[in-house]
């Protein structure tokens, strides 16, 4: 991927995915990029971050945490008009449901290879606002009839809370679970933390009454109707990273897929858990699947909500006369709420890993195995050219095996993390490592550079191509000759490997 300004915003995590930054800025170096940090320092300035970065012009703008900062950073940049900003991930959060779709490297230096070899495609996102708010009304001929009516409250809009989601969004149980997760206690013990809130959020959960209609509230077709434990809205398939609640999902169709957990008794609602737990996937005789691209959610004021994996208040979407509105009605169960969901097609540009296979596209943009069979063909070639080369002077080989024998004895030792192609410059490749520090013995990073310019060799003093460094593993070491930047960022003239 093409980059010259980027800017990789860190949720810091208590300073867990802090310790990796200086490996993952001298692979961003070694790729050419100029990259500006910017880190949280409280809840909810990542969209505010995110917003400044998409003003400011970044050609990419890179998150690094998990599916909720994720999320901000989505809000921040389609918050700003006239964006261009590509969006990509280095994940560090609890589920990386983004990263498991897309098969970003849970290792934070090899997310970065893979950013660098990334492909930039436009997806679909989801947009939620609250359209209206049904109150209960009482008049005294009523209260004589013992008989209730409703009053239904446009909501005014507001902009300060998050209306995007990339991933899903869910009302009921999820929502309710992830309200209540102790951010300290998920940062220790991660997922644990999430099971810890459900074993205590559970019991206090029951069925609500929902109405979905394709299109607007009034006039639109009723798509279901009933009581239910849980409703989500995937633009993508995983949920919670193990569960595909929503299996028929792309992100380039221009819908939204629901999955409606319908409630029942005891022993459908076990089996509905039974089904989650072993077989990944809701059972479908106790839940519901339809699509469209724009929906109207209607569901009681008490139920939460969740927007790829973090909560959502409901106060936040409305405006000050309606928070007061609402409160003065008494119970939240008694007012409902008219959620209004929209499809926004290929609204956003992100990074995809160039090995990735297309799964949630329906159009794919390229043949990664046609591809890969190219570039066997041609490192084989390259190799038979070398060989030939080596046999032909021999003259010539004997100075290769003496810069060998130097390289081995003086060479900087490498010992390889990863390896990815650099897009920036043709047949060159970045190698991701570490190596030791001669004055304290300490690992420091290493990205090495290789192109057309470096001479490759065996320690035998054979020419071999730079493209066989795509066959090197993780823990090998290479000796490289080169200088090495205050990035870490070393451009090799000579490498032995």
């Amino acid at each position: 991927m093409k980059c010259k300004k980027a800017c990789l915003i860190i949720n810091p995590r208590g300073g867990q995915n802090l310790a990796k930054i200086p490996d993952v800025l001298a692979v961003f170096a070694a790729a050419g990029w100029n990259t500006e940090i910017k880190l949280k320092e409280f809840g909810g300035q990542t969209m505010k971050l995110a917003t400044e970065a998409a003003e400011e012009d970044y050609d990419l703008i890179i998150t690094y945490g998990g599916d909720g900062t994720l999320n901000q950073v989505v809000n921040g940049v389609m918050n700003t008009k006239g964006q261009n900003s590509i969006i990509g991930l280095i994940p560090g959060g609890t589920a990386n449901v983004w990263a498991g779709e897309i098969g970003i490297p849970s290792d934070p230096v090899k997310a970065a290879l893979a950013l660098v070899d990334s492909d930039v495609r436009k997806v679909d996102i989801g947009h939620i606002e609250v359209e209206s708010l049904t109150f209960p009304e009482t008049t005294q001929d009523d209260q004589q009839q013992n008989h209730k009516g409703s009053q239904k409250k446009k909501a005014k809009a507001t902009s300060k809370t998050k209306h995007h989601f990339l991933l899903m969004a869910g009302l009921g149980i999820d929502a309710a679970i992830m309200g209540h997760v102790s951010k300290p206690l998920k940062y220790r013990i991660g997922p644990l933390a999430v099971g810890a809130s459900a074993a205590k959020e559970l019991p206090k959960q029951h069925p609500f009454p929902v109405e979905i209609r394709a299109g607007a509230l009034r006039g639109g077709e009723v798509l279901w109707k009933g009581e239910a434990l849980q409703v989500v809205v995937g633009n993508t398939r995983r949920y919670a990273d193990v569960v595909e609640m929503t299996p028929n999902a792309y992100i380039d169709d221009g819908v939204l897929d629901i999955r409606v957990i319908t409630a029942g008794d005891p022993l459908s609602t076990m089996e509905q858990i039974v089904s989650l737990v072993l077989q990944r996937k809701p059972d479908n005789t106790t839940s519901e699947y339809f699509h469209g691209a724009h929906l109207t959610i209607t569901v009681p004021a008490s139920i939460d909500i969740q927007l790829d994996g973090s909560a959502v208040k409901l106060k936040d979407y409305l405006s000050k006369s309606d928070r007061e509105a609402l409160a003065h009605a008494g119970d939240p169960e008694h007012v409902m709420v008219n959620y209004r969901v929209n499809a926004m097609p290929r609204a956003l540009q992100v990074a995809l890993p160039h090995t990735y296979d297309d799964a949630l596209f329906e159009e794919s943009a390229h043949t990664e195995e046609a591809a890969q069979q190219a570039e066997g063909s041609k490192i084989e070639a390259s190799q038979e050219t070398a060989n030939d080369t080596a046999q032909q002077n021999g003259q010539e080989s004997e100075e290769d095996l003496e810069h060998a024998r130097t390289l081995l004895d003086n060479g900087r030792k490498v010992t390889v993390i990863g390896v990815s192609p650099n897009p920036a410059k043709k047949d060159a490749f970045i190698i991701a490592g570490t190596t030791t520090s001669q004055s304290n013995g300490a690992a420091t990073p290493a990205a090495v550079t290789i192109d057309s310019d470096a001479t490759m060799m065996k320690s035998t003093g054979e020419n071999v191509p730079p493209a066989i460094v795509s066959k090197l593993h993780e823990g090998e070491t290479i000796l490289v000759e080169g200088k090495k930047s205050k990035r870490g960022v070393i451009h090799a003239k000579r490498i032995v490997v």
